[in-house]
């Protein structure tokens, strides 16, 4: 999965905060979120948990698709993270990456 174009989304639990970014490295930037290596707002509000992700073919096809789901209502990102991953599972888990212990889970939106 090294070098592919990706957008992510974050989130600090089920309903919690979320964070829209764009990589061609997620293994990489997921390091740098969970170990909170670089002081941003991620770090600051605990938002690490993968919540979905789409690969792409190009960086700009990537970047195209940041910017349109980060003009989105939050109810679309909710959406759109639900129908994949109904139960806001940590996908990062799938890549490698350890368990991220429970912060307390929300009944909704």
């Amino acid at each position: 999965m090294d070098r592919e174009p990706c957008v992510y989304i974050l989130a600090s639990d089920a309903y919690g905060t979320l964070y829209i970014g764009v990589t061609s490295n997620l293994v990489g930037r997921l390091h740098q979120h969970r170990t909170e290596e670089i002081k941003s707002f991620t770090s600051r509000y605990h938002v690490h948990r993968l919540v979905r992700f789409e690969l792409f073919d190009t960086m700009e096809g990537a970047i195209e698709r940041e910017k349109q789901i980060k003009r989105w209502h939050r109810q679309w990102k909710i959406n759109l993270i639900e129908s994949d991953n109904p139960n806001w599972a940590d996908l990062a888990v799938g890549l490698g990456f350890d368990p991220l212990p429970p912060r307390g889970r929300k009944n909704g939106p």
